[in-house]
């Protein structure tokens, strides 16, 4: 995990910012949770296809310790986990939907991003949030093999388990 953002120096807000926004994931969430209010573990995980079980929940122990979300935990059985914004993730709103303007604004007038490794800047990119990946880096197998993981996991009825803090 990160160091604590009360440990980044003071001069430049813009860094503390991207500490507590950074990561693939945060904005996302964030903005599920912003249109969609409180998600379930799994309903967030069905929403971003491509975040593993363990980035999601990294980055939502993240946003939790830096006071965006409140994870609610209840006894019941099966377990039932929900994540909602606090009033710090939801003073994002209008942050989150400049970044979406501008997101496809850039879109618009210059296709999708570069991605490392490939020729062109509308390589490796499919459509849809959360930034599809990393397509056009790894070979077929790799894709397949991690399909097959998933399988299991989309076919298992109820609740997923929230992984243990």
């Amino acid at each position: 995990m990160r160091g604590d953002v009360r440990n980044t120096q003071e001069y430049c807000a813009v860094e503390i910012a991207m500490e507590v926004l950074g990561g693939r994931w945060k904005l996302a969430v964030l903005n599920l949770l912003l249109e969609h209010g409180t998600l379930r573990f799994g309903e967030l995980r069905r929403a971003l296809p491509s975040v593993t079980q363990r980035m999601l929940t990294r980055q939502l122990r993240e946003m939790e310790a830096d006071d965006l979300v409140v994870r609610t935990v209840y006894g019941e059985v099966p377990p039932r986990v929900e994540y909602s914004l606090t009033a710090t993730g939801t003073s994002l709103r209008d942050v989150a939907a400049q970044l979406d303007r501008w997101g496809r604004w850039y879109l618009d007038t210059h296709g999708a991003p570069a991605r490392a490794g490939n020729e062109s800047a509308g390589e490796g990119k499919e459509g849809g949030s959360g930034g599809a990946g990393k397509e056009g880096e790894e070979g077929e197998e790799s894709r397949k093999s991690r399909e097959k993981v998933r399988a299991p996991a989309v076919a298992r009825r109820g609740p997923e388990p929230e992984p243990e803090s």
